[in-house]
């Protein structure tokens, strides 16, 4: 009797052995299965990574735009910092321009005075677009957050747009060399806009838009002409143009004057229309409202011919004045 009572005691610890031991892989299998989970969690996203250029590290106020590519603002913290905007070059408003910065653009008095006035409506552009708006900063991990002379240096994000890539795109900037993550694509709009001369880049003699002339008439008057417009020149008629710029010292009464393509296309400017000192009136080949520095000539196709034309004006007696051939 005493060894049965022995056997089955034996049995019944066997038993609760097993089942503890049966508990414990169950376990197991549960750490296991929760680590392999682990590890397929996608890691934060770090700056070079980033998926969406208009994402950004910190949200700041702007009290000032400086000029085109610099603005002052105050950060979360309530420190007030000068940003430097990344990987681009407005011409300057405050110092002389050096024209080789800016593919192109001729080494001349006229050349300089052109890009002054970029940077004028650089900054316009600056102003109009940030002045006194809560806008993100993004920084750069290649270039650092902060430039040679202590400045902040950022990619601004305003209304879900990289603006520094706007001043490329609209012809505002040239991109300035560096290292960047944004550099091809930076580099790519740069190129686009120069190729159509676009803003600052009507100031060129090279690329894929006409040029303007150095003005050797009496009026002082020189011309610039974008002539391939971006996309269809047909479907993007204001995208091709004419800008008068009189470098004199009078205004000019441009009343019966006019301007014509090569194959006798002519738009005659109304009555009262001026051009004064300094100014520039630009003539839109499209349809639009007439203001004191932008014309319209209301045409339903494309004047300018991409490859080659000459653009002639005459006064209101109808003596050239100006001409000037691109090819």
């Amino acid at each position: 009797m005493v060894r049965r009572a022995t056997a089955t005691l034996v049995v019944v610890i066997l038993a609760v052995l097993a089942g503890c031991l049966g508990g414990g892989i169950g376990q197991t299998d549960t750490t296991t299965s929760t680590a392999t989970s682990a590890t397929t969690t996608p890691a934060p996203t770090t700056p070079t990574e980033r998926a969406d250029p208009a994402e950004s590290d910190v949200t700041v106020e702007v009290v000032e735009v400086v000029d085109g590519d610099t603005i002052k603002v105050v950060m979360p913290d309530g420190a007030r910092e000068t940003v430097r905007l990344l990987g681009v070059d407005t011409p300057e408003v405050y110092g002389s321009n050096t024209p080789d910065e800016f593919e192109g653009v001729p080494e001349t008095e006229a050349g300089e005075a052109c890009l002054r006035e970029a940077g004028h409506d650089a900054s316009d552009f600056a102003k109009t677009r940030l002045s006194n708006r809560t806008v993100g900063l993004r920084y750069d991990e290649k270039a650092g957050e902060r430039g040679y002379y202590g400045r902040v240096l950022a990619y601004v994000v305003v209304d879900g747009t990289e603006f520094n890539y706007e001043l490329l795109a609209e012809g505002h900037a040239r991109f300035y060399e560096s290292s960047l993550e944004e550099r091809t694509r930076y580099e790519r709009a740069e190129r686009d806009a120069r190729e159509h001369g676009v803003g600052l880049w009507s100031c060129a003699t090279e690329g894929g838009a006409a040029e303007g002339t150095t003005a050797t008439n009496e009026y002082g008057l020189s011309i610039d002409v974008v002539a391939d417009a971006p996309g269809n020149d047909n479907d993007n008629l204001n995208g091709e143009y004419v800008t008068l710029r009189n470098g004199g010292t009078e205004t000019l009464d441009l009343s019966g004057w006019t301007v014509s393509d090569a194959a006798g296309a002519s738009y005659t400017f109304a009555e009262g229309t001026e051009l004064p000192a300094g100014e520039t009136l630009t003539l839109y080949t499209g349809s639009g409202t007439d203001t004191e520095t932008d014309v319209y000539w209301g045409r339903s196709g494309a004047v300018w011919n991409n490859g080659g034309d000459t653009v002639t004006v005459t006064d209101s007696s109808g003596s050239t004045v100006a001409t000037y051939t691109y090819q």
